[in-house]
Parts: structure tokens; C-alpha cells; sequence
């Protein structure tokens, strides 16, 4: 689907969005929070959500408003310090867009969020829960990580990519990832459209980072593939553009657009393909690669090579070739122990091997996702 159609068959038509912001757009050159950049972002939704669009929004900027009310000269590069700045700052960052929104007649809401509240199927599907009230409540969500307790193991670390699996969450139609830049550029010009996000595409994003942000162009280019892998559209446009929201669901040629995959994934692929933790993995001989790749089969315990890891029923997988090449990810339905025992069985074997046959499939296709 050519550029032109995306923006006026699918931008101009969207009914849920959501929108990532950065701290480099909400703040100015001292580094504190910009009431009028704030002020004009809260205007922009009200637009959009009075056309009858739902909008989430995902905001940084505790960090940087933790700064400027400790008068901070640069970013704290220990974890316990960025921790204590981000409680700081979480407090002024709502007040801001608390009375922003108000102005407007519109409420908000904080919802912070770290890396385990994804990767826990029970708390994914309690966010959307959360999420899908607020937005029958008219309540415009205000989403960041939660920096203030979330140690290397368990944070994103930017805001990009939560927003990108928020979009997916939510089967958003859209992701519109603002910052400071027109969108992507190439050799000096932005790019009206990316049809996919590979290697080639993402080596025209610089590795360039600003002071006060923590993601990049890499960063919202690698959001904006795993939107666009589950069939829906991504955006990067400037923040600072005038009307810029309002300006993209009219259709009009603003940012750069990453046009969607044919086919959409379910709610249930998308966690398991971008947001659940891996448990372990599974190594597949080369015929079962070809079941699973080209063929769309389950994954038998007669394709099976070897096992890594401990991992119960029910945990979600990686799937590998000889090679190592990570090529699927699914819910198994054995326990890493029961998997290394029936490993190039046929499946009636199984019951002799371990007394019981939970099931045929070591993954079910229903259960399994390409990566």
C-alpha cells in the first residue's frame, strides 16, 4: 500500500492511537519542563479525542523534570541516583499535564509501567483491562516507565518501545512516536515512507542521543518495526511541528510513515512474539524448520534436537535452527525436563516415555509466532 493511501485510508481513519513523546520535546534549553510544549500537546489530543479518537499517551521526561528541580547539571549516571531523580520528577510531569488537559475539561490518569508488567501475561492483560476503562471513562492515560523502582533486569530503558508494545496491547491503529526531528532522514532528507524495518533501513538511523533523552532514531525505528510486524502503522514526525497530531489523522504529509505488514497479528501472537520473556529454548532439526516456516505446522518432538534451560509447561520459548538462528517463539506444552526425554520421539511415544501424552504438539501453531 503506497504512502498516499496509508495516510488517508488508515491515518485518516483511526479510532485509537497511540502517541509517545519524548523529553527533549517537553522540555527547553535548560532542561526543564516547557508548560507551552506541554500546553500545546494537551491541546492537540483534546482535537483528536474530540473527533472521537482515543488517544494513550506515553510521556518521558521524569528523569529530565527530576533534574531541573534538583538543579541537577547533567543526567545521574548511577542507577539509585536516576531512580531518586525520577521520583522527583514523576510528581512535576504530572502536574503539568494534569493541568494542561484540565484546561480542556479533560482528566488524566498515571500508569507506570516496567519491563515484568509485559512480560507477565496475567498483568499484560490487567493493563489492557486498565487502559480500555479509562478510555470509556474519557481519561487520557499518561504512560511511563517507572523508573523510580525498575532495576537493568526489568526496564526498557526508553519509552519507545513500551509505546510500541502499548500499540500492540491496545491493537492500536496507529503509533506516533514524536521528538524532535521531522522523521527519518536520509542524506539530508526526511523519508515520506519506510516499507519495512531491516538491516538496511535501520542503517540510515544515526546512533546520535541527546543530553537529556535515553532512546535514539535506532530506538524508535526498532518500536516502529515491531508495530508494523503486527500489521498496523507506525509514525515519527517533529513534536514542535505546528498541530501536528491533528495535522497527521487529517492525512496530511507529515513525518515518516512505516507502512504495516500484510497480515495482522492476533492479540495473543503479539505477546508472545514481542512482549513474554523467553524461559529458555528449543533447537529443531531442518525439517522442522521447514513445517514450521514454510508450512505454518505445529512443532513434534520428532523435530526436536536438544533443549536449554529449565522451564515448567507453559512457558514461552525460543525456537532455533542448527545454526542457532532464532526463527519462532511459542508456549510449549512439556517442561524442559520432559522435553530432553521425548526429543526425537515420534509423538506415539510419548505416552510410553513419560506415562501420559499431555499433547501431540511440543508447540502447538496456534501457540507459535515467527520471529
Amino acid at each position: 500500500m503506497p504512502d498516499k493511501a496509508v495516510r488517508q485510508q488508515i491515518l485518516a481513519r483511526a479510532r485509537k492511537i497511540v502517541v509517545k513523546v519524548g523529553t527533549n520535546a517537553l522540555t527547553g534549553r535548560t532542561g526543564r519542563l516547557d508548560p507551552a510544549m506541554v500546553g500545546q500537546l494537551a491541546g492537540q489530543i483534546a482535537r483528536v479525542m474530540a473527533g472521537g479518537t482515543a488517544v494513550t499517551l506515553v510521556a518521558s521526561g521524569a528523569i529530565g523534570a527530576g533534574m531541573a528541580e534538583l538543579d541537577l547539571p547533567d543526567r545521574p549516571g548511577e542507577i539509585a541516583m536516576l531512580q531518586a531523580t525520577a521520583a522527583v520528577g514523576q510528581g512535576q510531569l504530572m502536574r503539568q499535564f494534569h493541568d494542561a488537559f484540565a484546561s480542556h475539561g479533560l482528566k488524566v490518569a498515571q500508569v507506570l509501567l516496567t519491563r515484568e508488567d509485559f512480560e507477565n501475561r496475567k498483568r499484560y492483560l490487567n493493563i489492557r483491562n486498565t487502559l480500555s476503562a479509562l478510555a470509556k471513562l474519557r481519561v487520557v492515560p499518561i504512560i511511563n516507565e517507572n523508573d523510580a523502582v525498575a532495576v537493568e533486569e526489568i526496564r526498557y530503558g526508553d519509552n519507545d518501545i513500551i509505546s510500541a508494545h502499548l500499540a500492540n496491547m491496545l491493537r492500536a491503529d496507529v503509533l506516533v512516536l514524536l521528538s524532535v526531528v521531522d522523521g527519518v532522514l536520509h542524506d539530508g532528507k526526511v523519508l515520506d515512507v519506510i516499507e519495512r524495518v531491516d538491516e538496511g533501513a535501520l542503517s540510515v538511523a544515526g546512533e546520535h542521543r541527546s543530553r537529556l533523552g535515553s532512546g535514539g532514531m535506532k530506538s524508535k525505528m526498532a518500536a516502529a518495526g515491531l508495530v508494523t510486524a503486527a500489521g498496523e502503522i507506525a509514525v515519527i514526525a517533529n513534536a514542535r511541528e505546528p498541530d501536528v497530531l491533528p495535522r497527521l489523522l487529517a492525512g496530511e504529509r507529515v513525518g515518516t510513515v512505516f507502512l504495516p505488514a500484510r497480515r495482522k497479528m492476533s492479540s495473543r501472537l503479539r505477546w508472545i512474539g514481542q512482549a513474554a520473556r523467553t524461559a529458555g529454548s528449543i533447537v529443531i532439526d531442518d525439517g522442522a524448520v521447514r513445517a514450521i516456516v514454510q508450512n505454518g505446522k505445529s512443532l513434534l518432538p520428532s523435530g526436536v534436537l536438544a533443549v536449554a534451560g529449565q522451564f515448567r509447561k507453559g512457558a514461552t520459548v525460543a525456537i532455533r535452527d542448527g545454526a542457532g538462528r532464532d526463527i519462532a517463539k511459542g508456549i510449549v506444552n512439556y517442561s524442559a525436563a520432559q522435553l530432553d526425554r521425548i526429543k526425537g520421539l515420534k509423538t506415539a511415544q510419548i505416552a510410553k516415555v513419560l506415562g501420559d501424552k499431555p499433547a501431540d504438539e511440543v508447540i502447538h501453531r496456534n501457540n507459535m509466532t515467527l520471529v
